[in-house]
């Protein structure tokens, strides 16, 4: 079945890890274009309220679901609440993914385990959860986050867990959007680099002296609006992308 190319009005969108930082500014920029947010929020960690108060001007509904993405049945869990409440999710901002910052003598077994079943792991678990219903409906846009360098394995010291998964992720990505563009579904990957203050807008970034080719660091507005891009109704066509939102830096950090 063909699918159709009626603009989607209100759609869905499901975003991993908003009670702050760069995923609360992204589900405050999805709700201003119109999409009817959903976000999750790790039981036990900041708390949603600052995100939903900021949504809530612009989506009265928005859903905040507790969810330990570090689970892989947590991912299937989430989807089914969203939907409930919600309906079918039309697109997935996956931006969980904790990190740990330390040299591979020091880390641990459940540092690994860790980062790779929050980072890949929970990537892994929502496609299952969401693919699917975005086959049958014929459309979906899935935008997953790496890390700044992760698409050409660019290596940087502490990172060894958290680099080889992220990297892990661009590649699961990066094959779906293969895999799944015949069926109306984009897989895109945003690659954050050099955001120093994950709360600070363009104009207080733009304060802050970075090394990278801009001079100064990026935003939480810098990164939405990459996300805006990707997972825009209009542009199913742009798909396997990986956006670096670095200013133009070439290293995994400074």
């Amino acid at each position: 079945m063909p699918r159709s190319d009626a603009p989607r009005i209100g759609r869905v969108a499901l975003v991993t890890g908003a009670a702050a930082g760069l995923g609360k500014g992204i589900a405050l920029r999805l709700a201003e274009r119109g999409d009817r947010v959903a976000f999750t929020y790790r039981p036990g960690g900041t708390p949603p309220d600052a995100t939903l108060a900021l949504v809530g001007s612009h989506d009265p509904d928005v859903l905040a679901i507790p969810a330990d993405l570090g689970c892989f049945d947590a991912a299937a869990e989430a989807v089914r609440a969203v939907e409930a409440a919600r309906g079918p999710v039309d697109i997935l901002v996956h931006a969980v993914g904790p990190i740990v910052v330390k040299p591979f003598g020091r880390c641990t077994p459940d540092d690994y385990r860790a980062m790779v079943e929050a980072n890949l792991g929970s990537a892994v678990a929502l496609a299952f959860a969401l693919l699917p219903g975005m086959r049958e409906r014929r459309y979906g846009r899935l935008v997953y986050f790496g890390m700044n360098g992760s698409s050409v394995t660019q290596p940087a010291r502490g990172m060894a867990l958290y680099g080889a998964a992220k990297a892990g992720v661009v590649a699961f990505a990066r094959t779906l959007a293969l895999e799944e563009a015949a069926h109306g579904i984009s897989v895109n990957v945003i690659e954050p680099g050099d955001i120093r203050d994950k709360d600070a807008g363009r104009a207080a970034a733009r304060s802050q002296a970075a090394n990278n080719p801009t001079g100064h660091a990026g935003s939480w507005e810098d990164v939405a609006a990459a996300v805006l891009f990707a997972s825009a109704e209009e542009n199913g066509f742009l798909n396997g992308m990986v956006l670096g939102v670095n200013g133009g830096l070439t290293g995994p950090h400074e």
